[in-house]
């Protein structure tokens, strides 16, 4: 892991480059994530383009802060990315979840040119269920077993998949991963949609019912320059689940793009 240190706290990241061309695709995990959930873009995509993942403060090995839930943390949470970003020259921002709320914040409401954008599992609304953010606060154990059941992180993923998700949450831990739902839940940026500049995916695991079809057909519909993909056979984790479909669908979208 690779550090860089900002506001007063260091941001680990892994970068991976086997010879692939263009700029780095900088990956954001989701609520109680790590790094590690990037590891089929880590692994497969990186022959043919440099991949670099983070794991975001109060994750993984990177220090956290001390900010409410809310516009605070997801702020602070974008000036872990960017600070990445400046360290890898990354080009193309790829959110997950909440890394995909961070993401679109960026786009609208920094001053960071990225050449396009793919928006993984998330919406420009991400509500959380009542019941789930009442096992966050008093039931965590409960709270990670709901986020496992069947197609909400996973859809019908190797069993290897969903402990590595499952430990990572736990990992993480109950502050934290509440704070990333909290946060989650109060976002909001329909509004801004509109302004967002860059060649984007919105990018959806066809079984995924945390953040289904409709909030990222609703995000290729509102984003000037954007277009619409399913990964078949996976959920709201479709990176990790079906990486080949993800991945192919990304690649797909760079050609086309020409970013």
């Amino acid at each position: 892991m690779q550090r860089v240190t900002h506001h007063g706290r260091t941001t680990a990241y892994r970068v991976a480059d086997r010879g692939g061309e263009g700029s780095p695709l900088l990956c954001v995990h989701g609520s109680g994530g790590t790094h590690e959930a990037w590891k089929g873009q880590l692994g497969r995509l990186a022959s043919q383009r440099p991949v670099v993942a983070l794991d975001l403060s109060g994750h993984g090995e990177s220090e956290d802060f001390d900010a409410d839930a809310g516009w605070e943390t997801l702020s602070a949470y974008a000036d872990d990315v960017l600070a990445v970003a400046d360290e890898t020259d990354a080009g193309v921002l790829v959110g997950n979840s909440l890394g995909g709320a961070v993401a679109l914040q960026i786009a609208i409401e920094r001053d960071h040119d990225f050449d396009g954008l793919v928006l993984a599992g998330t919406g420009a609304k991400l509500p959380v269920l009542a019941d789930l953010r009442r096992w966050l606060e008093t039931d965590f154990d409960r709270a990670v077993e709901f986020l496992h059941g069947e197609d909400r992180l996973f859809h019908d993923a190797d069993s290897r998949y969903v402990q590595l998700s499952t430990e990572a949450m736990q990992g993480v831990g109950q502050r934290v991963t509440r704070r990333d739902f909290e946060t989650c839940h109060v976002f909001d940026v329909r509004d801004g949609l509109s302004e967002i500049e860059v060649p984007t995916l919105a990018l959806v695991g066809e079984h995924d019912h945390l953040t289904p079809p409709e909030y990222h057909r609703s995000l290729a519909d509102a984003i000037p320059n954007a277009r619409y993909r399913e990964v078949l056979g996976a959920a709201h984790l479709a990176m990790l689940e079906e990486p080949e479909g993800f991945n192919a669908a990304i690649r797909e979208f760079l050609d086309e793009e020409e970013v």
